[in-house]
C-alpha cells in the first residue's frame, strides 16, 4: 500500500510539473523571466568592429559583469573587421534566440538595416560607434566629438608653431570615426594647423604602415600624424621608425594599446586619448541582462550611457597603466 501510494503521488507530481514547464503561447515570456529570475544566466553577445587589442580589456570588463549580473556573453571580434563579418554574427544570434547583442558597427549608415531586423529578435544596444539613425535602445561609450576636441588639444600642444597633419584611420564611414574628425576640425579651426587628409585601412595592419610610409613620400613637410582607432597609433610609430623620423614628426594617438602607451612614455607619442573600454564591456552586459529580465536597465532619456575620455601624456602614463593593470587583473 506504501509503495503504491508514493508511486501514484509520484505520478501526479509528475503531471503537474509537466504542465507547468510546458506552457506555450502568451505564457512563453512570463516563464522564462521566471526562470531567468530563478538564477538561470541571461545569454547575450557583444561585437566588436576589429580583432584590436583594444577590445580585450573590452572583454575583461565583460567577463567581470557577466559574474556581477549572471549572464554569459560571447566576445565576437571579426577577424577582418568587415561588415560582412558583422552581418553574419547578428544572424547567427538571432537563429540561436539570444536575448541581447551589443555591436561596434562598422558602418553606421549602411548597416542600418541589418542593425534594425536584428532589433526585431533581440535587444540591441550599439557600444564604441553610435548608429543613431537604427532602432537601438542605446548607446554605450565615449562622446567621440568630445573625444576628437581632446586630440585637437594635444595636436595644437604638439605644434604651437603650426604646421601640416594627416589623419589615419580604418574606415571614415564609422560613426565614431567621423565625430573625431569632427572633433579635431572644431579645435584647429582659425589655427595655422592644416589637416592635409584623412587614409583609411579597413583594419589592415599592413596598409595603416605603408598608409604613413605613401605620407612621408606625398608630404615631406608634414608635422604631425593622428591615429584615430587604436592600433593606428603603433602602426604610426612602427612606420616611423623605419622611416627614421622618430622624434621628428609628432605624433597623437587614440586608445590604449600597450605600444601606443610605451611609446607615450619614451616621448615618441606626444598623447593619446583613452576612452575605457573596459566600462563598454560592462555596461553593456549590465544593461542586456537588466533588459532580458523585465528591469530597469538605468538608460538615460537620450538613450546615451557615456563613457568619459582622458589625455594621457607622458607625466601621466605611469599611473593610468598601473589602474589598467589592475583592473585586468581583477577580472580574471
Amino acid at each position: 500500500m506504501f509503495q503504491r501510494s508514493t508511486a501514484i503521488a509520484l505520478v501526479c507530481l509528475l503531471a503537474v510539473t509537466l504542465t507547468l514547464t510546458g506552457c506555450g503561447g502568451k505564457d512563453k515570456d512570463k516563464d522564462k523571466d521566471k526562470i531567468k529570475a530563478a538564477g538561470t544566466p541571461v545569454k547575450v553577445a557583444f561585437i566588436t568592429n576589429n580583432a584590436s587589442p583594444f577590445w580585450v580589456i573590452a572583454k575583461a570588463g565583460v567577463m567581470a559583469a557577466e559574474k556581477e549580473f549572471n549572464a554569459t556573453c560571447q566576445v565576437l571580434m571579426p577577424p577582418n573587421g568587415s561588415v560582412d563579418e558583422q552581418k553574419q554574427y547578428l544572424e547567427d544570434l538571432v537563429t540561436r534566440r539570444v536575448s541581447g547583442v551589443a555591436i561596434s558597427p562598422k558602418d553606421s549608415t549602411n548597416q542600418i538595416a541589418d542593425l534594425n531586423r536584428a532589433a526585431t529578435a533581440m535587444n540591441l544596444i550599439c557600444h564604441d560607434s553610435d548608429a543613431p539613425g537604427s532602432n537601438r535602445l542605446a548607446y554605450v561609450g565615449s562622446n567621440n566629438v568630445s573625444a576628437g576636441r581632446a586630440a585637437g588639444e594635444l595636436i595644437k600642444e604638439a605644434l604651437p608653431n603650426g604646421g601640416k597633419i594627416m589623419l589615419f584611420v580604418g574606415s571614415i564611414d564609422a560613426q565614431n570615426a567621423q565625430e573625431r574628425r569632427q572633433g579635431i576640425q572644431e579645435v584647429l579651426k582659425g589655427s595655422n594647423i592644416e589637416i592635409v587628409g584623412v587614409r583609411t585601412d579597413e583594419t589592415d595592419r599592413k596598409k595603416a604602415q605603408d598608409n604613413v610610409a605613401d605620407t612621408f613620400i606625398a608630404n615631406p613637410d608634414i608635422a604631425c600624424l593622428v591615429g584615430l582607432w587604436s592600433y593606428n597609433g603603433p602602426m604610426i610609430v612602427e612606420a616611423t621608425r623605419k622611416a627614421g623620423k622618430l622624434g621628428m614628426v609628432k605624433i597623437v594617438a587614440f586608445d590604449e594599446e600597450e605600444e601606443t602607451l610605451k611609446a607615450v612614455k619614451e616621448g615618441h607619442v606626444h598623447g593619446t586619448v583613452v576612452q575605457d573600454p573596459y566600462m563598454f564591456g560592462y555596461e553593456s552586459v549590465r544593461i542586456l541582462a537588466a533588459l532580458a529580465r523585465n528591469e530597469d536597465a538605468k538608460i538615460p532619456a537620450n538613450k546615451v550611457v557615456e563613457v568619459p575620455v582622458k589625455k594621457i601624456k607622458s607625466d601621466n602614463v605611469d599611473e593610468f597603466k598601473k589602474e589598467l593593470e589592475d583592473r585586468m587583473k581583477a577580472a580574471e
